[in-house]
This record gives structure tokens, C-alpha cells and sequence, in this order.
């Protein structure tokens, strides 16, 4: 379907989710300028963010696939079936993520896959990238985009510039619309293990692996050279804080501690550990994400959320989804696509926001809880006989493209359900009367 008449887009951010949008964008017959505040990484050694893999699940697929990219992508996936959980005694063992073959995650490189991204959206001839352009204003009433003291006019703007989003500001200073900035206390820190002496992985690559420690927790993806991007999260402040660990010699006693297996898979930790730089974490909520017909945010600029669900990119490209969805089913008409878009999406990223917040406390904690693993395990079991009802929440939020708000409702009817039945207060008949007559069918 293309639109009656074309419009130019102009677009704030090419991180991964600006360059899906663009693309959406150009195949109903808009042309689009897209403005980054850093050079080209593609030509220039940059950070392309703040992880160097990311964990694609089916809402970023599905993106990737209506848009025409996932072939090229495909290749470089690593598929992560489950959790590999080591323990403090150095016991391992494997938490799947789902009970089918096909419910896995991916492992893939954040930079790769925003090269690949400019690279396809450059190649609709409908998207043209303006590098080394730092927002600095928007005059409403002159509509224009203010870079570095050159005033470039607009028609209609969609931000994608991250957490720091200088849209988002505007639509804030200019509309009713508030945001609230949530910092978890706790950051992190990236390391690497790299590969053995023959070149291959030093852990199975077919699993995400968590070292949970209770207040914090050591994770390691896989990447396509062998190695695996560990990143450790850790308080800001306190006993076993990053502020605490200020030393190589307080390191090196805090990883034989907490970590002593990774003394052998990461080598000079103290001395790694001190070139790393600490990220802050923490989560934003936006009230609305668009000004009238005339701007609107998505992304990290809509909903910066921790990353303990592997949601965040995901969800920016599910926003691309339903942003598309709208542009195709009002024609054109700016007002009712931004507003629809803030109406029936903003509630969306505020639950996978929460639920981002509720896994850190499952995966640095709960998985190695005997109350977490009965739970678990009855899950499967009613996903068997009520496939169609009953889904573990992981499961509709990593394998499944519900809404991220009913996904959110879904989780705690169940695990209402769930906890009753494991205090006995209900038995499993009424268990099953409750599945079915208070879960609906997912389609």
C-alpha cells in the first residue's frame, strides 16, 4: 500500500529502532532524513551503544521480517535456548526458556546490526543519514530543527534519540505530557572471555549464563567470534558496590568469592575490570509520547527500560510495528496516528518496564529459589494442557506478540492461580475452573 501523497519525515537518532522506522516508512512512500548526533559508525570505530550484544526475541523479529532485513540478519544470530545457571558451589545446570525447539532468543551484536540497519535503509533510496547533527532546538513556529547554529525546516519529526531524548524534552515543555526518570541504584560493567587456545567458545554457546548472587548477579552472551560478552551488575553504593570495589586487590577477593570460576575464564579481571567504565541504570515513564501532529518519540526516548527481560530493543522495534500499523490506517492524517499511537502504546511501555524491573529480582535471585523452580515447573505443566490459555509470562513476552500490557495482566492472574494452588487452597480441579473460566484464548 502507498499513501495518496508522500511527506517528509524528519527523524532524530539512528540507533537501531530510527533506521527500522525509516524503512517502514519508505515502503508506503514517505522519504526521510535522519539526523545522529555521532559520526558514521560504519566508517569511524564507535561504541555503537551501551551493550555490545543484545538479545533479539519475536517482536523485534517480526520487524525486522515485515521490513525485509531478517534474511540479511539471520546469519549472525546465535540462538540461546535457556538459562545456564552457575552456582555459587560451581554446580551448573540449565533453566529452558520455553518447551518447544523454536523458543529461543538470539544472541547479536548491537553494532552489527545497526550497520546492517543504515545500511538497508539507505538502500529504499528513500532514507538519507545526517551524521555528526547534535539537536540543539526545535522552533515550533518556524518548524525548524536547530543543529549546531544551522536551522534545517521540518514537517513532521519522530524521536528515537535514546534516553537523553531532546524531543521528548520538547513534547514535554510543549504539552501536558510528563516524564519520570527512575534510577535503579544499581549499574553495570562489561568484561569479556574470550576464546580458548583452538578458537572456540569457553562455555556453551546455546545459553545465556547467570551467575546470580542475591543483591547481584554476572551474565555472559555469546558472540559470532567465540567470545562472550560478560556484563556484571553490581549497587551503586555499599558492601559489595562499585563504589566498594576500588582496587584491583578488593576485585580479584570479591571474584574468588562470588565468582571463582571465571578467575580461569576472564583474564586479568582486576586489570579489565578498571578500563571498563560503570553505566547507570534505571527506567523512564512517559505520560504521552507525541506534540499534536507534529512530533512524536518512540524507543529509549518513550521508554528506557533496565535490561533484565532482553526487552529493550525488542520493544523499540515492536514501536516501529505499531507506529507503521497506524500511518497505513489513517492515511496520512498525523493527528489520529500520533495520538492513537500515545493512547493505545504509552500503557505497553510502562509494563514492560515494570516487568523489566520484576526480572532482576527472578534472575539475580529467584532462579536458584526451590519455591521459584516448583513454580516453574508447574507452569509447563499447565502451558501443556491449557496450551492455549496458559503461557508462562516469559513465554508471551519473548515467544509471543501479545501487548506488553496484557501480557502484564496475564502473569499476575496466574501467578495468583499458581500461588494458591501451591499453598493448597486450591485444589487442582479448581485450578483448572479457574484457568479456564479467567484466562481467554490467546490468538
Amino acid at each position: 500500500m502507498r499513501l495518496k501523497t508522500k511527506e517528509h519525515i524528519s527523524l532524530i537518532g539512528a540507533g537501531l529502532s530510527g533506521p527500522v522506522m525509516a524503512s517502514y516508512l519508505s515502503s508506503i512512500g514517505f522519504s526521510t532524513d535522519i539526523y545522529e548526533s555521532r559520526s558514521d559508525m560504519r566508517t569511524n570505530l564507535l561504541s555503537a551503544g551501551r551493550s555490545i550484544n543484545l538479545a533479539l526475541s519475536v517482536r523485534g523479529i517480526k520487524a525486522l521480517k515485515d521490513i525485509g532485513v531478517y534474511e540479511k540478519i539471520k546469519p549472525t544470530l546465535i540462538p540461546m535456548s535457556g538459562r545456564m545457571i552457575h552456582d555459587a558451589n560451581g554446580d551448573v545446570h540449565l533453566q529452558p526458556y520455553g518447551q518447544k525447539k523454536n523458543e529461543v532468543i538470539y544472541s547479536v551484536s548491537r553494532s552489527n546490526l545497526n550497520k546492517i540497519l543504515m545500511d538497508y535503509a539507505e538502500s529504499t533510496y528513500s532514507v538519507n543519514f545526517n551524521f555528526d547533527h547534535q539537536l540543539q532546538d526545535i522552533d515550533l513556529n518556524k518548524l525548524t530543527l536547530r543543529f549546531q547554529n544551522k536551522d534545517i525546516p521540518f514537517n513532521r519529526i519522530l524521536g528515537s534519540d535514546g534516553a537523553s531524548s531532546k524531543v521528548r524534552d520538547f513534547i514535554s515543555e510543549n504539552s501536558d505530557a510528563s516524564f519520570l526518570k527512575k534510577p535503579l541504584g544499581h549499574g553495570y560493567k562489561e568484561l569479556t572471555i574470550i576464546p580458548n587456545n583452538n578458537g572456540e567458545f569457553q562455555l556453551d554457546s546455546s545459553s545465556l549464563h547467570i551467575w546470580p548472587r542475591g543483591e547481584f548477579m554476572l551474565i555472559a552472551l555469546p558472540n559470532f567470534d567465540r567470545s562472550f560478552t560478560c556484563t556484571l551488575f553490581l549497587p551503586m553504593e555499599g558492601d559489595n558496590s562499585f563504589s566498594y570495589l576500588d582496587s584491583e586487590k578488593k576485585v580479584f577477593k570479591f571474584f574468588k568469592k562470588y565468582f571463582p570460576d571465571t578467575l580461569q575464564l576472564i583474564s586479568d579481571i582486576p586489570g579489565e575490570y578498571h578500563k571498563k567504565p560503570v553505566g547507570k541504570l534505571g527506567s523512564i515513564y512517559c505520560s504521552k509520547w507525541h506534540y499534536n501532529d507534529r512530533a512524536a518519540i518512540f524507543g529509549d526516548a518513550a521508554h528506557t527500560i533496565v535490561p533484565f527481560f532482553g526487552q529493550g530493543m525488542n520493544a523499540s522495534l515492536q514501536d516501529c510495528t505499531v507506529m507503521h500499523s497506524f500511518v497505513k490506517r489513517y492515511d496520512g492524517n498525523w493527528d489520529k496516528i500520533f495520538k492513537s499511537f500515545s493512547e493505545k502504546h504509552v500503557p505497553n511501555g510502562h509494563a514492560i518496564a515494570d516487568m523489566a524491573l520484576e526480572n532482576y529480582i527472578e534472575m539475580r535471585d529467584s532462579v536458584n529459589d526451590p519455591k521459584y523452580k516448583i513454580k516453574r515447573e508447574l507452569e509447563f505443566e499447565l502451558e501443556n494442557k491449557f496450551w492455549d490459555r496458559f503461557v508462562p509470562r516469559y513465554s508471551m513476552v519473548s515467544f509471543h506478540d501479545l501487548p506488553y500490557l496484557e501480557v502484564y495482566r496475564r502473569g499476575q492472574v496466574q501467578s495468583k492461580l499458581m500461588h494458591s494452588f501451591i499453598l493448597g487452597d486450591l485444589t487442582k480441579k479448581k485450578l483448572y475452573e479457574q484457568i479456564e473460566s479467567k484466562l481467554t484464548p490467546i490468538r
